[in-house]
C-alpha cells in the first residue's frame, strides 16, 4: 500500500488532467487551416449545387431546401453562456433549427445537448475537436465522428446522421482536399451539409449586418450559417430575437433540416452498450471537469495560504530575530542554576560518547542522566567506561522514549529538564542558551536550534534546507504568534513542574515531541524558541532511514493533532492554541502537503500541452519565492548560501518523498493501523567538543544516499 495507492492517485490525477485536457482540445488538437486548393476532381454538379452534399452508397448528389423555407444552423456549441440563450429565443418564436455540435462541448455541457433535442431541434456532427479533415487521416477522421457521436449518446441517447464539416463554407468551396474527405465521411451514411446565407455572424459586424447577411433574396430557401459558441454571441442573441419575427411576417417557416427535405429524422435512438459507454464517456468527463476544477481551486487556496504564511514567517521572523538580538534583551534574571540533561539510549553505541562528551563540555552545570532503554550493543557500558563526574546511567527494558525520559525524569535532582537524542551532539553554550527562558515564570519549555551535522551528501543537503528554512524560522513565526507546535526532540528544555501537570511524557503518540507540547500550550506554559541554543544531530542518510523517520513524525503528529482536538472549543489558553495553533498545524503540516505533487503534475501538464511559457514562469515564481525566504532563513542562522544550490532539485523530488509519506500517514490513519517505533540505523559520523561539531570522512558505515 505504501508503493500502490500513491501510484494509483498519481495515475488517476494524470488520467483525469488529460482527460480534461482532451475534451478542451489541449490534447491531440490540430488547428491548422488549409488553403485553397484546386477544384479539378470535384464534379461541378456538387460545386453548382444545393448546400446538402449525398454522397451515400456511391452517389453525388446534393439536395436544397425548397423555398420560403429556412434551416437555422448553429456551429461550435454547446456553450453554456449562450447556447441557454439561443435556445430560449427559438422557443420564444416556436422555431426549430439545426445544432452542429463538436464531441468536447457536448462532452463537458450534455444537460445541453439533451435541451436541444427535447425542445426538437436536430442535432449534428462537427467532429470531436474542430480540425480540418482535409489534414486527417482516414483513422483520425473516424476517430473524430465516433467520439463525436459517442459523446451524443452519452448526452441524449442518440445519434445523427448530420456533419458539417469545421472551416466550411458553400458547395462551390469544395476542392480536391475537401471533396475526398465528403465523400469518405458520406460513405459512413452521413448527410454534409453546409450552407449557402452566411450570417458572419462570428465577425460581430452589428445587429442589423448580421440580419442583413442572414436573409435570403426573392423568398428562397437556405441553410443559415450562425453560431452559439466561440466568442461573444450576443450580436447573435439579438439578431435572432429580431431576425425570426420578421422573415416569419414575410411568409418564411423555421424547421428542422429533416423536415425541410422531407425526409427521416436524422436521429437515432441508441441502446444496449453503446448507450451505457455513453453515459460512462459523460460521467467521466464531468468527473474530471468537477474533481480537476476543485483541485484547481484547492491548489489555487493554499497557494495564497502558503504565500501568506511565507510573508508571515519573514515579517515574524524578522521581529523575533530583532526582538532576541537586542543587547538589552533579556527573558528574566539569568538562570544559572544545574540542570538535568536526559539523554534516551536504545543502541547508540556508536554515537553516545560523543554526546556525553559534548555535554561535558558545557560552561553551564549539569548533571547527566543516560536512559539505556534495553540497547543491546552496549550502549550502557560504553558510557559506564568513561567514568565521567556527573554522568549517571539508569538501565531498563525496552519500553520506548518516552518512558525512558519519564525515567530520567524521576531520577533527575534538578528543577529544568534538557532532554535530547543520543544521536545529537552540543555545542559549548548549548545548554546555557537553552535554559535562559526559565527566567521568565510563564515560560515551561523551549525549542532548541536543531540543526544536521550530517550535511555533505545530497540528502544531507537538502534536510539542511529544510531544518534551516522549514523547522528554525517557522519556530519563529509560531514563538510570535504563541503557538509553537514542537519542541525537537534533539535539543528542548522544560520545567519539571510544567512536565508533573500535564503527566510527563505519554506514548499516547508516536510524536511524544509534539504532544507534549500541545499538552504545555493547554495548560497555560509559553513555549519559545532560544536561537542560539544550537545542536547538531545525524539526520537520515539514506531514502529508506528519511522514509521511516518522517513516516513516523507524520503520523505522530496527526495522532497529536487528534488528541488535543477538544482544544478547539476549549476556553481559555487552550481554547487559544486549538483555534490558532492546531488549525495552522492541520493546514501546512497535514492537508497542504498532500497538494505538493499538483505543482509539479501541472507544471509537466503545461509543458507538454501550454501554455508552456505561463506554466514555466510561474513554477520560476514559486520557486522565487521559496529561495528569498530560505535565503533569509540560512541569513538569520548565519549559514553558508552554497547549499541552497540544490534548492530546485530539492523542490522537484524531495518534496515528492513527503509527499508520499504524508499519503501513507493518512493511509494508516484512515485505515486504523498501527505504526510502530522506527530506529533509525546510526553512523557515528558527528564528534564532540567545539563549537561546530567536525565530521568523518571515509567512514566504511555509512548508509548510501539513495
Amino acid at each position: 500500500m505504501r508503493y500502490l495507492l500513491p501510484s494509483l492517485l498519481l495515475v488517476a490525477l494524470l488520467a483525469m488532467l488529460m482527460l480534461r485536457g482532451y475534451v478542451h482540445s489541449e490534447i491531440l488538437a490540430d488547428h491548422r487551416v488549409r488553403p485553397p486548393a484546386p477544384t479539378d476532381h470535384v464534379p461541378r454538379k456538387i460545386l453548382e449545387g444545393g448546400p446538402v452534399i449525398d454522397t451515400r452508397h456511391g452517389r453525388e448528389t446534393t439536395l436544397s431546401v425548397p423555398d420560403h423555407r429556412l434551416v437555422l444552423t448553429f456551429d461550435d456549441g454547446p456553450d453554456p453562456e449562450w447556447t441557454p440563450k439561443v435556445l430560449d429565443v427559438l422557443k420564444e418564436h416556436d422555431a426549430h433549427g439545426v445544432f452542429f455540435v463538436t464531441g468536447t462541448m457536448a462532452s463537458r455541457h450534455p444537460d445541453l445537448v439533451r435541451r436541444m433535442v427535447d425542445e426538437g431541434h436536430e442535432v449534428g456532427l462537427h467532429t470531436f475537436n474542430h480540425p480540418d479533415l482535409s489534414y486527417q487521416s482516414e483513422r483520425r477522421i473516424d476517430w473524430e465522428l465516433t467520439q463525436n457521436q459517442l459523446a451524443l449518446a452519452g448526452a441524449a441517447g442518440i445519434r445523427t446522421s448530420l456533419f458539417r464539416p469545421p472551416y466550411s463554407s458553400f458547395a462551390d468551396a469544395m476542392d480536391d482536399k475537401s471533396y475526398p474527405v465528403t465523400k469518405a465521411i458520406g460513405s459512413r451514411g452521413y448527410l454534409t451539409v453546409v450552407n449557402n446565407t452566411d450570417s458572419e455572424d462570428w465577425k460581430r459586424p452589428g445587429v442589423e449586418e448580421i440580419i442583413r447577411r442572414a436573409t435570403p433574396q426573392g423568398g428562397k430557401g437556405a441553410i443559415v450559417l450562425m453560431h452559439d459558441s466561440g466568442g461573444d454571441r450576443s450580436q447573435t442573441v439579438a439578431a435572432l430575437d429580431r431576425f425570426l419575427p420578421d422573415l416569419r411576417k414575410q411568409g418564411y417557416k423555421f424547421g428542422n433540416l429533416t423536415e425541410a427535405l422531407n425526409a427521416p429524422s436524422a436521429h437515432t435512438e441508441v441502446t444496449g452498450v453503446e448507450l451505457w459507454k455513453g453515459k460512462a464517456w459523460v460521467f467521466l468527463v464531468g468527473a474530471s471537469e468537477q474533481i480537476t476544477d476543485g483541485l484547481v481551486v484547492a491548489l489555487a487556496v493554499i497557494g495564497v495560504l502558503v504565500f501568506t504564511r511565507f510573508g508571515l514567517m519573514l515579517l515574524l521572523s524578522a521581529v523575533h530575530a530583532r526582538r532576541v538580538r537586542r543587547r538589552d534583551f533579556r527573558w528574566g534574571p539569568q538562570t544559572t542554576e544545574p540542570v538535568s540533561v536526559l539523554v534516551p539510549a536504545y543502541n547508540e553505541a556508536k554515537c553516545i560518547e560523543a554526546t556525553v562528551r559534548s555535554l561535558m563540555a558545557s560552561d553551564h552545570p549539569v548533571e547527566i542522566i543516560v536512559i539505556d532503554d534495553g540497547s543491546s550493543d552496549g550502549t550502557a557500558r560504553i558510557v559506564e567506561g568513561l567514568r565521567l563526574p556527573n554522568v549517571r546511567v539508569v538501565r531498563q527494558q525496552n519500553a520506548g522514549k518516552p518512558a525512558a525520559l519519564n525515567r530520567g525524569m524521576a531520577n533527575a535532582r534538578y528543577d529544568i529538564i534538557v532532554m535530547m537524542d543520543g544521536d545529537t551532539v552540543f555545542e559549548t553554550s548549548t545548554v546555557r542558551e537553552l535554559v535562559q527562558p526559565f527566567g521568565d515564570p510563564r515560560v515551561g519549555a523551549v525549542a532548541g536550534n536543531a540543526k544536521v551535522g550530517n550535511r555533505d551528501s545530497l540528502i544531507g543537503a537538502w534536510q539542511h534546507i529544510e531544518y534551516v528554512m522549514g523547522f528554525n524560522l517557522d519556530r519563529r513565526m509560531y514563538d510570535m504568534l504563541r503557538c509553537m507546535p514542537t519542541i525537537p526532540g534533539a535539543v528542548g528544555a522544560f520545567r519539571r513542574s510544567a512536565l508533573e501537570r500535564v503527566g510527563g511524557m505519554s506514548d499516547d503518540t508516536l510524536a511524544e515531541d509534539t504532544d507534549i507540547t500541545m499538552a504545555l500550550h493547554r495548560d497555560g506554559w509559553r513555549v519559545v524558541y532560544a536561537e542560539k541554543a544550537r545542536a547538531w544531530t545525524e539526520a537520515p542518510e539514506s531514502v529508506q532511514q528519511l522514509w521511516s523517520q518522517r513516516y513516523r513524525w507524520s503520523y505522530g503528529t496527526m495522532q497529536a493533532i487528534w488528541k488535543h482536538r477538544r482544544a478547539v472549543v476549549e476556553r481559555g489558553p487552550s481554547g487559544r492554541f486549538g483555534r490558532i495553533g492546531l488549525p495552522l498545524v492541520s493546514l501546512f503540516m497535514v492537508l497542504a502537503p498532500l497538494l505538493a505533487p499538483l505543482i509539479d503534475v501541472f507544471l509537466l501538464y503545461g509543458l507538454v500541452f501550454g501554455p508552456t511559457q505561463k506554466t514555466v514562469v510561474a513554477w520560476l515564481g514559486v520557486l522565487a519565492v521559496q529561495a528569498v525566504c530560505a535565503a533569509y532563513a540560512f541569513r538569520l542562522d548565519r549559514e553558508r548560501m552554497t547549499h541552497l544550490i540544490s534548492l530546485p532539485l530539492q523542490q522537484i523530488l524531495y518534496r515528492q518523498l513527503m509527499y508520499v509519506v504524508l499519503l501513507q500517514s493518512w493511509i494508516t490513519a484512515l485505515t486504523g493501523g498501527r505504526l510502530r517505533w522506527q530506529k533509525l540505523r546510526r553512523t557515528g559520523v558527528l564528534e564532540a567538543p567545539g563549537s561546530i561539531p567536525r565530521q568523518r570522512t571515509g567512514s566504511h558505515d555509512r548508509s548510501p544516499v539513495a
